[in-house]
Order: C-alpha cells, then structure tokens, then sequence
C-alpha cells in the first residue's frame, strides 16, 4: 500500500500507539489501514458415492479440478458465500449440511472454510469460470490434477470419513517451511473454567 483510502497521502509502516503489529498508518489524517486475512468458502457436493468436482477456468492452477470455492464477498454471510459460489462454477444447487473442514493457510493470508453440502438435482452444469463439471467417486477422482492442497486435503479427509461411517470436523493449518507446503491437523481443546 502506498497511499491512504481515505485521504490521499502517502502511508507509512509502522507499529501505531497501542498496537504490536506494523500497519499502513496515514500521518495527515492518522488512518490505520489494516490488512487481514481472506476468507475462502466452498462446498463438497455429493450425490450418492460421488462428489462434484469443478475443472478451473482460471488462473491460477488454470485446467486442475477443484471443489466449488471462491472468496467471500463483503455483506454475506459464510453460507450465502458457499452456496453463491457453488452456484457460480458449478451451476449447482445444494443443501448444505454442516461446516466439514476449516484450513489457515498463514503464508498466504488465507482461511478456507469448506461445506459438506447434498446435490438437489443433476442439473449442473459449468460455469463462467469453469471448463468442466463432473462427479467422480473415489476411485475416479484425478488427485495428480487436484489444484490446491485445501481441496485435496478435504476430499481425503472426506473418503476417509465415508468409509468410516462418521463425518467428522476437521481442522488443521497448510503451512509453507523450507519450499514446501505441509498439513498439519489440530485437535479442538476446550479449556475449563
């Protein structure tokens, strides 16, 4: 960022009175320009043994499946999001059933939230942003040409579950070490008090 919103000067990078964090700051008009992560929300639309996965139209990861997902727009809520972006790539209508994976990815200043949502009908079709639109079962699913280690990760949570019988909540951090990207899954801790 190099000028203010609000008034037009230039902004510096510093840590403001009261504050632990470097932030964008005005000095004409003393504006705090935060920057926070962004929310990324989708769902898993499945039908029977299948799941519905969405061919990318778009950089990036342009031609790699992915579930329906996209960024959350100001004024929506979580699941108007899911189930608007569901709608705009896949053509979709879903129920959704509950929130089934929660990802940070720190390096990227993002949080995927992702739905376990029921197709309504065969009545799909691709999108603006989508080449293809198909359901696969497990044994079908293209995991070399997944696009992101969020979708991958959630369709493996989700197989897993299946064949257990139990649909569980799951949590974890994608995190980028040494030029490389690795899951790590976090339990939920409740603390006494």
């Amino acid at each position: 960022m190099n000028y203010c919103s609000n008034c037009g000067e230039a902004v510096v990078k510093k840590v403001p009175e009261g504050d632990n964090l470097p932030r964008f700051v005005c000095e004409c008009c003393q504006t705090i320009h935060y920057q926070n992560p962004k929310i990324v929300t989708g769902c898993l639309p499945a039908w029977e043994d299948s799941v519905l996965l969405c061919r990318r139209g778009i950089e990036p990861r342009y031609g790699l499946w992915t579930l329906p997902a996209g960024f959350m727009e100001n004024a929506e809520t979580v699941l108007e999001a899911a189930l608007r972006e569901t709608h705009e790539e896949a053509r979709a209508r879903v129920d959704i059933i509950d929130l089934y994976a929660l990802f940070n990815l720190p390096h990227v200043n993002q949080v995927y939230m992702m739905f376990r949502a029921e197709l309504l009908a065969l009545d799909f079709s691709a999108g603006a942003e989508t080449l293809d639109v198909r359901l696969f079962k497990q044994e079908e699913i293209p995991w070399e040409q997944i696009a992101f280690r969020t979708i991958d990760q959630t369709l493996k949570f989700y197989f897993l579950d299946r064949a257990a019988g139990e649909f569980r909540f799951h949590m974890g951090d994608i995190v980028r070490e040494h030029d490389r990207v690795e899951f790590v899954q976090r339990r939920i801790v409740h603390a006494l008090g």
